[in-house]
């Protein structure tokens, strides 16, 4: 197997060595007779890859067989012009204009922001750009997704709207430098140092070329060597993806999708028909080994489900649009991940910030997903959901628990000011984890007050001094035993939590999880923590730490940055303008209550980061005593506005394997029964 490979690759290879014309510069080759001029092999190649027996492509393949390369590719053109396919991207040329906007006039002056980072790529000698640039921060990721070609796509889209050829001249520019540049083809897979040809970069641009080839047919200002060079190199695009794609997760996912898109839109190609059966095969199979029964990927962070879930949404359309059938299995797959991304949305449309993933703003977010999602699937539930009520039919219940991934979403309504909250009790997950299990976030009145403090960045000067403190505990709302963070995993469970460990009754919801495995503890020690949400009420976190000798207990919570904080005597009050969060320990011990932000030395803490490079200070509050041997802790949470009803803890009392609370509310008298490890066993009466 690895001696065809290799073969293979010397094949392709030697296909796609070019030689470096001396009369022409590549800002000049523009018609096909300059391509041809400039790039004869580049162009022979591109002929041997494509099906001239196809249907449609009899003139191509006489004047080929002629020898008569440029004829033939022009006809080509032509061929594409007229054939009618893949009318979705086919737009009419806008009218000239001279509309500016604002994001593609930056772009124009090579600045690129990436991932809410600005940098101006270095023009080379040659007048190419360095597509090796790295950004202002030195970070391969913001080079990797330079080279995806959002840039390249803002701009594109910002001819098609405004008009203005300035626009589409320097998208057929930009094409051909980044083209011509990324020549020779290595035809091997690269490693994660090569900034060009890495298999995600290769799979974006793929799909981002494959709709502009087809709209530019119809665009005076796009040049017919670039739409021959985009061809050429979309089938070596197609070439890596198949043979040196990722073997699981989200980037085989994005990958294999990507083979997909130009398999679908460009049959021409002679592989075409292998590239989609080998597609369909690998991402069904994919798709059976990366998503819980209960709908979730195995990753288990909400941004990387979203990519997974779009990916496996555009193969499923890919599908459709060339009439290959999936497996019924495939499309209920498919619904189920919709289904956990309209659960598990914030009231304003946002998604959980957990693991490796961002909250999303008002394009990114799980509200718009959703709307897209039902003009194919028929879900009233969704719709209702995603528009706040004011549409389609309310969901028989408010809360969910997902057993395979271990997450319980509470909500009080679905309203814009509904509270909501999310408490892990899961695995670690397969890829862009957190060591963050028995975390909880809490948002009411629409804002957040306790807070996962996000990701960060993964490479450059801002992970260079947040990342460690992204991924550890210490960043999230748990307690650090010893000062110790967790151990990572275990990565993936083959079993559904029982109903001993959840429950969801119109009134409450409930959720436990425990965790023994910390970095470098000595002896044993064990954290059990158990979430009661009353609806429209408050919540209750039971903590219970099992030990086999004295320790240290640090109880961290995380507040939104937009919250101010008050510390009295056992509790803190986090005010926002909309409402406020009180969190009152209820416990017996002593603590000594802290407050930390923006703090960089002796260890990171206090930071919250919403968006990949974004980031700003924000309150921890700890909670810190010394325990001789087992103990309990009890913490209330009231979220509080004008029209919250009044709240008075009456009595508590500690049991062995559970406590009792007794409580005022709306003038009514309550009792609970909250046990630390067993949902049959919660009472409120």
């Amino acid at each position: 197997m690895r001696c065809v490979q290799l073969l293979t690759a010397l094949l392709w290879i030697a296909g796609s060595l070019s030689p470096v014309s001396a009369q022409i510069h590549w800002k000049e080759v523009k018609s096909v007779e300059d391509f041809y001029q400039a790039y004869p092999e580049r162009l022979k190649f591109m002929f041997d890859q494509i099906n001239l027996d196809r249907k449609g492509l009899e003139l191509v393949k006489k004047l080929h067989d002629q020898q008569n390369y440029v004829a033939a590719s022009s006809a080509l053109l032509d061929y594409y012009k007229k054939n009618g396919a893949v009318q979705k991207y086919r737009k009419p040329q806008p009218p000239k204009r001279s509309i500016r906007n604002a994001i593609a006039d930056t772009i124009l002056n090579n600045i690129f922001e990436i991932q809410n980072v600005k940098g101006k790529i270095p023009l080379l000698k040659n007048g190419h750009r360095d597509w090796n640039y790295k950004g202002p921060n030195n970070d391969l990721e913001w080079a990797w997704l330079s080279n995806r070609h959002s840039q390249l796509y803002a701009v594109f889209n910002a001819y098609m709207e405004t008009g203005n050829p300035e626009y589409a001249e320097y998208a057929d520019e930009f094409l051909r430098d980044f083209i011509l540049k990324s020549w020779p083809y290595p035809a091997t897979k690269t490693n994660n140092s090569v900034l060009v040809w890495r298999g995600l970069e290769v799979s974006f641009r793929a799909k981002k070329w494959s709709e502009i080839f087809y709209t530019s047919l119809g665009i005076n200002y796009f040049n017919p060597a670039t739409q021959l060079m985009i061809l050429t190199s979309l089938a070596e695009h197609a070439h890596y993806n198949r043979h040196f794609h990722s073997k699981k997760g989200n980037w085989l996912t994005m990958e294999i999708s990507a083979l997909a898109t130009v398999a679908a839109y460009f049959p021409e190609y002679k592989k075409s028909a292998q590239w989609m059966n080998y597609a369909i095969d690998q991402m069904f199979a994919s798709m059976k080994k990366q998503i819980y029964p209960d709908g979730i990927q195995t990753e288990l962070a909400s941004h990387y489900h979203n990519v997974s879930l779009q990916n496996f949404e555009l193969f499923h359309d890919l599908c459709r649009e060339v009439g290959k059938k999936l497996p019924l299995e495939y499309e209920e797959t498919l619904i189920k991940m919709f289904d956990y991304t309209a659960k598990n949305m914030r009231p304003d449309g946002s998604r959980v910030l957990n693991n490796d993933s961002d909250r999303g703003n008002e394009i990114d977010n799980n509200r718009n997903i959703i709307l897209n999602a039902l003009k194919k699937f028929d879900n009233p539930t969704w719709e209702y959901i995603a528009t706040n009520g004011k549409s389609g039919t309310k969901p028989s219940q408010s809360s969910f628990f997902f057993p395979w991934a271990g997450q319980l979403v509470s909500r009080s309504d679905f309203d814009t000011q509904a509270h909501w909250s999310f408490f892990d009790v899961g695995p670690w997950g397969t890829g862009h984890q957190h060591q963050d299990k028995l975390h909880l976030s809490i948002t009411a009145f629409g804002t957040d007050f306790l807070v996962d403090s996000g990701r960060f960045a993964y490479q450059g000067s801002v992970a260079d001094q947040f990342r460690t403190y992204a991924k550890s505990s210490a960043a999230h709302n748990l307690v650090l035993i010893d000062d110790k963070n967790q151990n990572p995993g275990p990565t993936e469970v083959k079993a559904a939590l029982d109903k001993t460990h959840y429950t969801i009754q119109p009134d409450y919801d409930y959720a436990f999880g425990k965790f023994d495995d910390f970095e470098n503890l000595s002896g044993n020690a064990q954290h059990t923590r158990a979430v009661f949400y009353l609806r429209n009420g408050f919540w209750l976190v039971a903590d219970k730490i099992k030990t086999d000798r004295p320790r240290n207990v640090k109880f961290l919570w995380h507040w939104h940055p937009e919250v101010t904080i008050k510390k009295e005597e056992k509790s803190i009050i986090g005010t926002h303008k909309k409402g406020k969060l009180s969190l009152i320990s209820l416990s017996d011990q002593n603590f000594e209550i802290s407050e930390i932000k923006g703090q960089l030395e002796p260890s990171v803490q206090g930071w919250y980061s919403p968006e990949y490079n974004l980031y700003s200070p924000n309150s921890m509050t700890q909670f810190s005593t010394h325990i001789d041997t087992d103990q309990y802790f009890l913490w209330l949470m009231v979220p509080e506005s004008d029209n919250s009803a009044p709240l008075a803890i009456d009595k508590v009392d500690y049991h062995g394997d559970h406590l009792t609370l007794e409580f005022t509310r709306n003038g009514k008298n309550k009792r609970l029964v909250l046990p630390f490890e067993d949902a049959t066993k919660v009472d409120l009466n």
